[in-house]
């Protein structure tokens, strides 16, 4: 087993991910097996009760793990499963050290972070890596394992001593050290700054681990000059020293890494330089650039309750882009607040509910992703509402399917008091209910998470359409309430279609509108497991129903996606097509390593 260390340095947020990722990408193009690793260095035992806000979304895996958002990167990117050991943090080392501690297995010792912490993440970074997880038996050849935070931490100490004596543990040929840093460019000046990375070569150093690539995040590509003093102050060869520019969409840094030889360079430390073939990623390739040059606008409207952290809703970006490449059209996300749409910022902030309103209805369609609490429900029953009633093209998810569920027994049935336990206990009529199994005292791990199986009921609906008329599927939850069973006879006979359903046939997991153009709620995650080239069916119809193309995803001759045709030079609002706009006004990118879509 072979393994490459990603590090991070000067400032968080540099991407170390998509950095991780995309050399997975690349020595995957080379022909080997790859899986992953992500070390949180946080005492959370993992990430599943932390606010969106903290860290971004939470990832949720096949097992049920509630893990860090880079662990989808490394899903969507490399198309591998990972298991929730995949994910390691201070406070799953500590909680494996206290329990053998109390078992008795370290009996008469001290026990310390030096060796008994040390030793331990060691152990388990080898035992997870020799995981299969790309569908193949036995290990795979190369395991990417990603240090979260920054160089320096203070909570990171134990890992970085672990990681140095890893490194000598396995032996040269076996370690790769790869070192995102920032170059950053003063506006003062105007040239690129190479004393940040020289620090944060020399803390690595100090640490006892010693960088064999630099991996520069600038704006531009590093000026050869640049390169040089970065190679004669930080000891790393200049053929191992890589630009990771700003680009159109993050599909673009495996490429780039590609196009700077950096399989060469790592497969140079490896000693893998023999067996290791030219990268194959002409497919990768075509997507990264079909993704640049699409320029029919779809716009989807995201009413959710963090919309001021993009993150917190990255997979169901992920998904979004996925499926509007597919439809090859261009992805322009507005997010609406929730809380917005209320009826109370109407009189608080006038200009805010407006500006929300506005964003709703100029939306192709609507999206209402999940979320905990009671901020802004009432925002997302009124966008379920607007969308039902004027045909506008839906989703829900988890809660955005709850959400759906209420509004269809207040609007269409007359029951004013419909609502969610989670929100009002006491309603007289609970259209959501908590699940007989969770548990009420303990938060941490306790939802129905992971991959489940549904149903399908309604064999002729959208939705088992979209996924090829398959008897059932598996798709990723994560909820602790679910729609009322004794009252799924009530909405039915009023119009409401649970066309998919868990294997007890008691716990409702997709519902419809059959006489909507489009509107499906789904009590899973199927952002989760989307990825480029694979869209996921519901997201598939969500975009295709958004811009008209609905019967052509649903046609089961249309198997292959890449096959949907670009369409008329038109954009659809409200499935009506209409002359298409000069330019792109108003909207804006949304990072330096942009996710390849439009928001506002």
């Amino acid at each position: 087993m072979k393994y490459v260390l990603v590090t991070g340095g000067v400032v968080s947020g540099l991407g170390k991910g998509v950095t991780a990722s995309s050399i997975g990408v690349l020595l995957k193009a080379c022909g080997l097996r790859v899986t992953s690793i992500k070390i949180d260095p946080y005492l959370n035992t993992d990430a599943g009760t932390m606010s969106p806000f903290e860290h971004g979304e939470v990832f949720v895996l096949d097992d049920g793990g509630e893990v860090d958002l880079d662990l989808g990167n490394y899903e969507r990117f490399l198309d591998i499963k990972l298991t929730r050991d995949n994910n390691i943090t201070t406070g799953k080392i500590y909680q494996h050290v206290i329990a053998k501690e109390r078992k008795g297995d370290y009996l008469g010792k001290t026990v310390q972070v030096v060796p008994h912490i040390t030793d331990a993440i060691q152990e388990w970074i080898e035992r997870v890596a020799a995981i299969p997880v790309d569908g193949e038996e036995g290990p795979a050849d190369i395991c990417v394992i990603e240090l979260g935070g920054t160089i320096g931490d203070i909570e990171s100490a134990p890992f970085i001593e672990a990681l140095g004596q890893f490194s000598y543990r396995v032996g040269p040929g076996n370690f790769c050290l790869v070192h995102v840093s920032l170059v950053p460019v003063l506006n003062v000046v105007g040239e690129q700054k190479t004393k940040p990375t020289q620090h944060s070569v020399r803390g690595l150093r100090g640490l006892g681990l010693i960088p064999d690539i630099l991996a520069c995040r600038s704006t531009k590509a590093l000026e050869e000059n640049v390169k040089e003093k970065l190679a004669q102050f930080c000891h790393v060869p200049l053929e191992s020293i890589f630009t990771l520019y700003d680009v159109p969409n993050i599909w673009h840094i495996p490429l780039l890494l590609k196009d700077q030889k950096a399989h060469l360079a790592i497969s140079k430390v490896l000693n893998l330089a023999s067996i290791v073939k030219e990268p194959s990623l002409e497919e990768w390739t075509a997507r990264a650039e079909l993704c640049d040059n699409l320029h029919v606008p779809v716009r989807i409207a995201v009413v959710g309750k963090y919309t001021g952290l993009s993150d917190a809703y990255l997979s169901i970006l992920k998904a979004l882009l996925h499926a509007s490449v597919a439809c090859r059209k261009k992805l322009v996300v507005d997010w609406v607040p929730a809380c917005d749409l209320e009826k109370e910022t109407e009189k608080e902030n006038p200009n805010a509910y407006k500006a929300a309103w506005k964003l709703l209805k100029g939306g192709d369609g609507v999206l209402v992703p999940g979320g905990f609490g009671d901020r802004g429900v009432e925002g997302k029953i009124l966008a379920a509402k607007y969308a039902r009633e004027n045909k506008i093209p839906f989703l829900g998810i988890c809660l955005g399917m709850q959400v759906s569920v209420i509004e269809f027994a207040r609007s269409v049935l007359c029951l004013h008091d419909a609502n969610s336990t989670e929100f009002k206990p006491d309603t007289k009529h609970p259209c959501i209910v908590f699940m007989p199994e969770g548990s009420r005292t303990h938060m941490g791990g306790t939802m129905r998470l992971g991959s489940r199986k549904s149903i399908f009921t309604v064999k002729d609906s959208k939705s088992a359409k979209l996924y090829g008329n398959k008897s059932s599927v598996d798709e990723r939850h994560r909820h602790r309430y679910e729609v009322n069973p004794e009252m799924v006879e009530r909405l039915e006979k009023a119009g409401l279609s649970f066309a998919a359903k868990d294997e007890t046939g008691k716990r409702m997991e997709i519902v419809e509108l059959p006489n909507h153009p489009f509107f499906i709620g789904a009590q899973f995650h199927p952002e989760y497991k989307s990825r480029p080239g694979k869209a996921s069916p519901l997201f598939l119809g969500l975009i295709a129903a958004s811009c008209g193309e609905l019967d052509k995803v649903m046609n089961p001759a249309s198997v292959d996606q890449h096959l949907i045709s670009n369409g008329p030079k038109s954009v659809f609002v409200n499935g009506t097509s209409k002359k298409a706009p000069n330019g792109m006004a108003g909207v804006r990118y949304t990072n330096g390593f942009c996710n390849g879509l439009h928001t506002r």
